[in-house]
């Protein structure tokens, strides 16, 4: 017989009437209670954050998403409790008033209702949506990859475990099974499901926006460039590139290709080098910038094809572009640009304004990392993670956009 997630679609349906009621004393107390549990089971979430690893390759970019240590189970508590000092999002006042007829109109902001949460390897995303969904007064259904089943299905019991202490509907929060036409069965379940957003590769938000009738908020992958100028301060620019692609090279937000003005090529090369030669980065360089790097003896070296321009590696590996001139730099990344995070390095002031204004990117950089697009570094707190379509959301999708708009009518008894 065929599996079903219909019974946990209607819990989920029941489970945001009940969500509404709950006052924010009560979720605050119960985010204070999930952070508190995480930090209490911390060697638990480890053991089951072991199973896991243990069936993926240390290699795979993924592994570094999927791990889970102490020192980022305690970030997430911490997430977790940043989350509970923030406003609610919900029952803001947009707009008020009073028409001739005597009605008055409101404009209100709601919780969306049921959020579905399509997701890879990263069981930072359950804690984060979690509470952000609850915070929102939005239940949420969680679909990990079966790479992280052990750790999300044991950080998911820890949330539950609070709701039910709280007596609270423990379907607040649910993880899905994996099996694939449950997926589709989620993507489908317009009566259910008020909103479906991926995270992950662009396979992952490619299949979620083909398959959806449900209303789809894509967090897209991020291919990051960041353009060294003529002008560059080129210490500056060498520590930039080697933080956006060092740092954390798994991340959306992560360095993919540095293009460089030919005027610097060599000098900026050779401060490069260091840095990449440490962590051993893989670098695919188009002919010219190959041919500095060979002469510099740099040992992870290929030649770049055009299918390494546009792609979001994930690991210690990128590619370098070299341009004419500023107006071929925004051509290259218009064409290539997943319009996640761009960066210029730059001391010309109007090449800086130019670039900023003509790159079509969430978020748009001068003299600074790429790493930073983050819901927490932008000061929002935990992230759903970073939209890069136009509609309802761009950027950092945080608390304050896990609302929709409301029309309150009220009259004394006006007829059309």
């Amino acid at each position: 017989m065929k599996g079903t997630i219909q019974p946990q679609l209607i819990a989920a349906r029941n489970a945001k009437l009940a969500l509404a009621k709950v006052d924010a004393e009560t979720k605050k107390d119960l985010l204070t209670g999930i952070a508190n549990a995480l930090r209490k089971h911390v060697d638990e979430i480890i053991q089951e954050n072991s199973k896991d690893l243990s069936r993926m390759d240390p290699k795979d970019s993924k592994y570094d998403r999927l791990l889970l240590t102490a020192d980022r189970i305690e970030g997430l508590a911490k997430s977790v409790l940043e989350v509970a000092e923030l406003e609610d999002p919900t029952g803001k006042l947009i707009s008020a008033k009073a028409l001739e007829n005597g009605l008055y109109i409101e404009k209100k902001t709601v919780a969306l209702g049921v959020v579905g949460v399509i997701y890879e390897a990263r069981p930072n995303v359950t804690i984060d949506v979690a509470s952000l969904c609850l915070q929102s007064g939005n239940v949420c259904l969680l679909r990990g990859g079966s790479d992280a089943w052990n750790t999300n299905s044991y950080l998911v019991s820890l949330i539950q475990e609070e709701l039910k202490q709280r007596k609270l509907d423990e379907h607040m929060v649910q993880l899905l099974p994996t099996d694939r036409e449950l997926v589709e069965e989620l993507l489908q379940a317009t009566a259910f499901v008020d909103i479906i957003i991926p995270r992950g590769s662009q396979s992952l938000i490619d299949f979620v926006r083909d398959n959806a009738k449900v209303p789809v908020i894509e967090t897209g992958a991020g291919v990051c460039h960041t353009y060294v100028d003529k002008s560059a301060d080129l210490d500056m620019a060498a520590k930039i590139v080697a933080n956006a692609k060092i740092s954390r090279p798994s991340v959306c937000n992560s360095l993919d290709t540095v293009v460089l003005d030919k005027n610097i090529v060599p000098a900026f090369l050779r401060k490069l080098v260091p840095y990449f030669i440490e962590y051993k980065v893989q670098v695919f360089a188009d002919n010219e910038s190959y041919n500095e790097l060979y002469d510099l003896g740099y040992p992870y070296l290929e030649q770049a094809k055009d299918a390494d321009f546009g792609r979001e590696f994930l690991d210690l590996i990128c590619s370098i572009k070299v341009v004419d001139s500023l107006d071929e730099a925004l051509a290259h990344i218009a064409n290539y640009s997943s319009k996640h995070s761009e960066c210029i390095v730059s001391q010309n002031q109007q090449n800086i304004t130019n670039f900023m204004e003509s790159v079509d990117a969430a978020a748009v950089y001068a003299n600074a990392s790429t790493r930073f697009t983050d819901g927490g570094e932008f000061g929002l707190g935990a992230e759903i993670g970073i939209s890069t379509q136009k509609l309802h959301a761009r950027g950092p999708f945080a608390l304050e956009k896990l609302v929709t708009e409301k029309w309150f009518v009220t009259g004394s008894g006006q007829i059309r």
